[in-house]
Formats: structure tokens, C-alpha cells, sequence
């Protein structure tokens, strides 16, 4: 054989020698996949991890601090509340509003000192009470403590002397069923007017001039009868120091 020919031979037995010895390869895409974001709705709400370790208290409502009520309109006075609304009519002179405060059926009685004289102190109606403070006639009241003389007066000047004689809403002391003022006089308030079925409130002045050391003292008793929860007026008692 020619030396052409064994070179031709070498090189189709190199060609075929580095055919077999490189595998099969799949080739790999010239293009990148790019990964596609993922969609959600716009009106979904983003979902929150609770760690097991925290506990989650609902919510709590505050409630609004209590507060002192007003009496609810429409229901009865209390002793007091009546007591206030009666000693301004007296200091007013207003007797139509103190008149309807009286009792319909047994009146109100005016006493001149502590003791209650059931026998000789006076009872006015209610419709007598309104025209009062415009009655001249003079009225017997009783007899004027260590003197002994009759009150035989007007009532405009009784008020004067017996009911509103000193600033009782500006200057008194206030109590409701328990005397304060005491003198020489009995006070049988509550034997006249027992407990378990009258209400009385108090209003002491322990002296005006500070000169007589308190021998000028006033009390001012409102006697109610208590019918239900209602406060009917039913006394209206006068104590003073006496000798």
C-alpha cells in the first residue's frame, strides 16, 4: 500500500475513535425560563402568623364610671328635698307653695315652742295657710315663755317672731330626724309625732350675737307625715332659748 493511503487510514480511525468516546449530551436551551410572579387579588387580606407562645386577649369594654344620680323625675321628695322647698317658701313669704305642702286632711299646727300643745296650739287648712300672711286678724298662739302673756298676734307678725326669725337657708345647721337645739322647754316631737310614721328636719342656728353667748339660739323643726314614699307637711315648730 502507498504511504497516501496509510495516512488516509489514520485519520477516518482518529475520527471514528473521538466519535465514540464523546457521549451523548442533551444540549442545554440558549433561554433562560424566567419564574412568574404570583398573582393575588387585590381585595385579599395578608394573612398573619400567630407564634403559639402568645396569648391573645379579646378585646376589652371600658365601662363609664358611675356617677351620683339625680332623683328620677316624677318620683316622690325625700324629707329633705321637701324640707328645702318648704323652708324657702317660709323665708319668701311664698303661702301658696306652703300651702301645698300642708296636709289636705289634718292640716298643719304651729308651735310657738318646743313642747307641742295638741290642745291649745293652732291648725290651719290648706286653703286657710294661702291667706295667711294677708289675715290681719290677731290669732292667739299661746302664752309667751317666762312672761306668761298671750301671743295674740297676726300672723304676719307670728312669722316674724315664730317661724322665719333668723336666716334659717344661709345660717343653720341641718339635720333630718335628730334634735339640736335644746333648752328649758320639754320637746316631745317625737311623742306627738312618732317615728314610724314622721319625718322631721332640724334647722339650728347655735347663736346670732356672739355677745349673749349663744343665749339667742334658733331651731326651726318641719314635721312630715310619711304616707308611702310621699312627705305631707303636718308641724311647723319654733324652739328658741328660754328661761
Amino acid at each position: 500500500m502507498r504511504k497516501s493511503g496509510w495516512i488516509f487510514l489514520g485519520i477516518i480511525i482518529l475520527l471514528l475513535a473521538a466519535c465514540n468516546g464523546t457521549p451523548n449530551a442533551t444540549p442545554e436551551p440558549t433561554g433562560q425560563t424566567q419564574e412568574q410572579p404570583e398573582v393575588t387579588e387585590a381585595t385579599a387580606e395578608p394573612q398573619v402568623t400567630v407564634d403559639p407562645q402568645v396569648t391573645v386577649e379579646p378585646s376589652k369594654t371600658v365601662e363609664p364610671q358611675e356617677t351620683e344620680e339625680a332623683p328620677e323625675e316624677g318620683q316622690p321628695p325625700t324629707a329633705l328635698e321637701a324640707a328645702k322647698t318648704v323652708i324657702s317658701a317660709l323665708k319668701k313669704g311664698d303661702m301658696s307653695t306652703l300651702a301645698s305642702w300642708v296636709h289636705r286632711d289634718k292640716g298643719v299646727r304651729f308651735s310657738p315652742y318646743a313642747y307641742v300643745d295638741t290642745k291649745t296650739d293652732l291648725v290651719f287648712t290648706r286653703d286657710e295657710v294661702e291667706g295667711l300672711l294677708k289675715d290681719p286678724k290677731d290669732h292667739v298662739w299661746r302664752t309667751f315663755a317666762g312672761s306668761g302673756e298671750l301671743i295674740k298676734i297676726p300672723y304676719a307678725e307670728y312669722h316674724k317672731r315664730f317661724v322665719y326669725d333668723a336666716d334659717f337657708i344661709k345660717d343653720a345647721k341641718i339635720s333630718l330626724n335628730k334634735g339640736l337645739g335644746q333648752g328649758t322647754t320639754i320637746n316631745n316631737l317625737n311623742e306627738v309625732y312618732p317615728k314610724d310614721s314622721y319625718d322631721f328636719v332640724e334647722y339650728h342656728i347655735a347663736g346670732i350675737d356672739p355677745k349673749v353667748e349663744g343665749m339667742d339660739w334658733r331651731s326651726l323643726r318641719l314635721v312630715f307625715e310619711k304616707i308611702g314614699q310621699d312627705h305631707i307637711l303636718v308641724g311647723i315648730i319654733h324652739d328658741q332659748w328660754t328661761p
